[in-house]
């Protein structure tokens, strides 16, 4: 006998003791599959024969159990199972996790059981009980499927259990083996010339019969595929042609077909059942009336045949007429085919006598795509990765379509409205709003979407851990601090500097970065100056209304700027406006929104002076450490001097030293501090373009982004700065040297340094993301990060033993998250998905890094 298994099901072996169920299910099944009763009573008791703890063990098997449905794993049931109330619960278990309860039972003579019990010591419990087991079996064989199995495979000898072979079969929901691409086609209802239309602009050549032909032949374009989501029929002039195109394309492989709630109420009327003529029925049966009984039995088999939902695409993608919850996606259940037709109702009728529906989407974060129609919309809407494309053809809408994967919405507008809807929903409110279904969800966030332990899947980096401390630590900042959510769709990266330098006097030096990367094969390099400002992260769009079309907030300034932290940049708006205009005109003077094709614009930037954002700390920690170094060293050289002793000689020198140490330190923080005093004192000093409309541009090199940030900057000079910059070759000595030298240069006349980056903005290696910039920095200014005194011998020597590890980590993995949330946003997929990734960024920062590095 050859059992086919679902792939998915609770099995449950059911025989007397010493039938041979756990040997059968060890040989036919993962030790990890096989729930036992015995194991469970060892676990709780140390005793697998332990009767008394019966009770608890099956409270852990079912347990088990539980959670492995819930997770979609083929679970068996390995117990004696001969008793209708033991399989009662374990069938209500398979039912509550939308699984297929199935039987296997072990129906061998007794003898042969009782001889394998009498062999076993741990099974001497007498004859009279595999006897009433026995007994017990017998009288429910009949009735195993009444109880609610759906299949039963009965074994009535030892050769038959010997002999018998597993098959694992498919779900018939699950199509994960079709990759596609598919074009997705909404609700019907009858409108056959505009089908054909549809299909037609879509690639797919319709062929009408010809005299002496029958049927309608369809070719798909090469390699596509067409998924129809049901409800063909009712209410529309023309249900038979359209019943005969889509069974044609679906007989021949061009089309998929899931019902909808329309064609189970069709089925039942052709099954003879008594229903109600009502919501277009009518002219679909009047139709049909004027075809053959035999098109008419062909139909009712077509439709008995459709399956609820599909699962295609490696599960990326699911179609259902109604809807399908997350939880619900590929199992097979009443429950689930009930949702797959009609989506989530209350029960309730509207005013208009219509089903009160649950938005079901509102809720939904599942990882797969779901498609689907049933209750008409005006336009197709995005909300968490879900999309209704039921936009009313019978109504006088339009017939729909969705390519997947472009994601692309091809619509033939009805010919007529064929049918007067009972719910208004083509006339658009006169005051609707010009945000999109998913910005109005977005406006709030769930907490449970970003709190404890997580792990985000990234594009360029793989899955990246966020522990639940640091969690915490980033919903504390986030909460109180943050610009909207719907602003915060990137926080950049920390960075690393170049290895620690072995030449005298300093700690970094460019040939330090030129060796990193030369040794991961990296050939080129681009050094770029790096200014002494604050980050910023830049929102810029082409007006208000570009700003609340994509990103949902309504804004005078036309975008916003904000820290690397996520917090306002700025405290007067009156300042953010000006300089917003001032970047608005620059981009449309420079022809960067012709260029990107874009209405908005996302820019990496270093913002100046230093003094605009770190006023307080200025003058709270470097100011008074300046301060209180000058007047106490002062007095101590005062009175030094006056005893002018020689064996003083010595202390007065390091006195000295340490003066000029302090005044080269408070000379370092001067340089980046001046009053603002409006926007002409203003310079912010772009350096990445980091996405536009639709794209993501990680994927040009960083010569691109300077030149176009170039063309900024010569359009306002006064306030963009373009960030210096110098192509490095790593296989040409005099190209590091010249290179070396610049830094010399920009470090001696007070330059913080530079940041080398390759040319590439993302690079791989073989044990992973390369680091996208190494700051380099100058002797004098790491007396900020340092110290006054670092640069003496003693100092230099420990801080050589400065590690880096975790702060490289930290960098590659905030990195892949920032351009991971950029992704995420362009692709339009849902706030809460793009946000995970922000607040990854965010609680990274909380790792234990030393903040100096």
């Amino acid at each position: 006998m050859n059992i086919p298994l679902p792939e998915f099901a609770l099995v449950v072996l059911v025989g007397a003791s010493g039938s041979g169920k756990s040997t059968f299910a060890a040989k036919h099944f993962k030790s990890t599959e096989v729930l036992s009763s015995d194991w469970c009573r060892a676990a709780v008791s140390d005793d697998p024969n332990d009767q008394a703890a019966t009770k608890d063990a099956f409270e852990l098997l079912h347990y088990i159990a539980a959670k492995r449905l819930r997770a979609m794993k083929l679970t068996v049931v390995d117990a004696t199972n001969v008793q209708p109330e033991s399989r009662k619960s374990l069938i209500q278990l398979a039912r509550d996790n939308d699984a297929l309860p199935v039987a296997i039972v072990f129906d061998v003579p007794e003898r042969i059981s009782q001889e394998r019990n009498r062999a076993r010591p741990d099974r001497d419990f007498g004859p009279h009980v595999v006897r009433q087991q026995a007994q017990q079996l017998r009288r429910s064989l009949r009735g195993l499927q009444r109880e609610g199995l759906r299949y039963v495979w009965t074994f009535e000898s030892v050769e038959e259990v010997d002999a018998a072979t597993i098959t694992r079969q498919r779900l018939w929901t699950d199509k994960k083996n079709e990759k596609g691409p598919f074009d997705i086609i909404g609700d019907v209802h009858g409108c056959y010339d505009e089908l054909v239309q549809l299909l037609g602009r879509l690639g797919y050549q319709v062929r009408h019969p010809e005299d002496g032909e029958v049927g309608i032949s369809v070719t798909p374009p090469e390699g596509r595929r067409a998924v129809f989501l049901g409800d063909l029929v009712d209410r529309g002039p023309n249900a038979p042609d359209v019943l005969r195109l889509v069974m044609g394309m679906v007989e021949s492989g061009a089309a998929f077909c899931v019902p909808g709630n329309h064609e189970a109420k069709l089925l039942r009327k052709l099954r003879g059942k008594d229903v109600q003529l009502t919501h277009g029925l009518a002219q679909t049966v009047e139709q049909l009336d004027r075809e053959t009984a035999e098109f008419r039995e062909r139909l009712a088999k077509f439709i008995d045949g459709l399956i609820s939902h599909f699962v295609l695409d490696d599960g990326k993608l699911v179609v259902a007429h109604g809807g399908m919850k997350a939880e619900y996606a590929g199992r097979a259940s009443g429950r689930v085919r009930e949702f797959a037709l009609y989506g989530d109702t209350t029960g309730e009728t509207d005013e208009f006598g219509l089903p009160v529906r649950l938005n079901w989407a509102a809720d939904y974060r599942g990882r797969a795509m779901v498609v689907y129609g049933h209750t008409p919309v005006r336009e197709p809407e995005w909300l968490n990765n879900t999309i209704n494309i039921d936009t009313g053809c019978v109504f006088g809408g339009a017939l729909t379509a969705l390519r997947y994967p472009e994601k692309e919405l091809v619509s033939i507008p009805a010919a007529h409205t064929y049918y007067e809807p009972a719910r208004p929903f083509l006339t658009a409110e006169e005051h609707a709003p010009r945000l999109t279904a998913q910005q109005r969800h977005d406006e709030l966030l769930e907490l449970e979407d970003v709190m404890g332990k997580r792990i985000v899947t990234t594009r360029l980096a793989g899955k990246v851990t966020v522990r639940e401390e640091n969690a915490a630590a980033a919903l504390e900042a986030m909460s109180r601090f943050a610009v909207d959510p719907r602003w915060l769709v990137y926080l950049p990266p920390t960075m690393s500097p170049s290895e620690t330098s072995s030449i005298p006097g300093l700690l970094e030096h460019p040939t330090d970065a030129f060796a990193y990367y030369r040794g991961r094969g990296v050939g080129r390099v681009v050094c770029e100056e790096k200014h002494m400002g604050s980050r910023a992260i830049v929102v810029l769009c082409t007006d208000p209304v570009a700003a609340e079309r994509r990103f949902g907030m309504q804004s005078a300034a036309g975008g916003i700027v904000y820290t690397r932290t996520g917090r306002p940049f700025f405290s007067d708006p009156t300042l953010e406006a000006a300089l917003m205009e001032r970047l608005r005109a620059a981009a449309g003077g420079a022809g960067l929104w012709d260029e990107l094709k874009t209405d908005w614009v996302l820019l990496d930037c270093e913002l100046m002076p230093w003094s605009l954002k770190a006023r307080e700390l200025i003058q709270q920690q470097y100011a008074p450490v300046g301060a209180a170094a000058r007047a106490a060293l002062s007095e101590e050289l005062a009175a030094l001097d006056a005893r002018s002793q020689p064996e003083l000689s010595e202390l007065v020198a390091k006195r000295r030293a340490q003066v000029a140490d302090i005044e080269a330190f408070s000379e370092v923080y001067r340089r980046y501090t001046w009053d603002v005093n409006g926007i002409g004192d203003v310079r912010l000093a772009p350096f990445h373009i980091l996405a536009s409309q639709n794209r993501v541009h990680s994927d040009q090199p960083h010569a691109w982004h300077l030149e176009r940030l170039g063309r900024l900057a010569s359009m306002d000079g006064s306030v963009i700065i373009a960030t210096p910059s110098m192509d490095v070759d790593l296989a040409d000595p005099a190209s590091e040297q010249r290179a070396v030298e610049w830094w010399e240069s920009l470090t001696a006349r007070g330059g913080e340094g530079m940041v080398v980056k390759p040319s590439d903005f993302t690079v791989r290696w073989k044990s992973g993301v390369v680091q996208p910039a190494l700051k380099v920095r100058g002797r004098e200014y790491l007396r900020l990060i340092y110290g006054p005194d670092y640069t003496q011998p003693a100092h230099l020597e420990r801080l050589r033993e400065r590690g880096l590890g975790a702060k490289r980590s930290l960098a590659t993995r905030e990195f892949a998250l920032g351009l991971e949330g950029l992704e995420r946003f362009v692709h339009e997929e849902p706030l809460r998905r793009v946000h995970e990734c922000v607040f990854a960024v965010l609680a990274l920062e909380s790792e234990p890094v030393d903040p100096r590095l």
